[in-house]
């Protein structure tokens, strides 16, 4: 399926010179995200994953059916200071500063197969940033996907060690 098509772009938000892919336009039609979400299960079946990671928000919204069709455990990435109990943080550097991602410390254990999913890869430090929290806590990175990629943006060079999956590509 062309889930291109699905995906309204948005010029100049949330700031002046950024193209916004939004996918909300895509979840909406239940066939097609039902389709989307099919597509990505079947790209990843193979692997022996024991958890879908998500990052907020829009990571919640495509990981956890993931997780649930592979009959896999959903751990949310959220921002620092949004999860009760005791969590493993990392900060990583962004365009303007830093930011601060936690999982809880339980949420995963030594030695299981982490698939990271999130709907847009632009530049990769996020999502590097949640390879480095699997990876501290002991766990392995099974793959990476993604609905939206940005291409000139080179992420899969900065993620290159890891399996690399996406569904619809953009130039910025």
């Amino acid at each position: 399926m062309d889930y291109k098509k699905y995906i309204r772009v948005v010029e100049d938000f949330p700031i002046e010179g950024i193209s916004f892919k939004d996918i909300t336009t895509l979840l909406k039609e239940g066939t097609v995200q039902k389709e989307l979400i099919d597509d990505m299960v079947g790209r990843v079946k193979h692997l022996d994953v024991d958890l879908v990671i998500g990052p907020e928000a829009r990571g919640f919204m495509v990981g956890a059916p993931i997780a649930y069709a592979l009959g896999a455990g959903f751990v949310p990435v959220r921002k620092e200071g949004k999860l009760p109990a005791e969590t493993l943080s990392v900060t990583y550097n962004k365009e303007y500063g830093k930011d601060t991602l936690q999982i809880h410390k339980d949420a995963i254990k030594p030695g299981q197969n982490v698939l990271i999913v999130d709907d847009l890869i632009a530049t990769g430090g996020t999502i590097k940033a949640v390879c480095d929290l699997v990876e501290n806590a002991g766990a392995n990175v099974a793959a990476l996907m993604f609905i939206i990629e940005l291409e000139d943006l080179k992420a899969r060079k900065l993620l290159n060690k890891y399996e690399f999956i996406s569904l619809v590509k953009y130039d910025i």
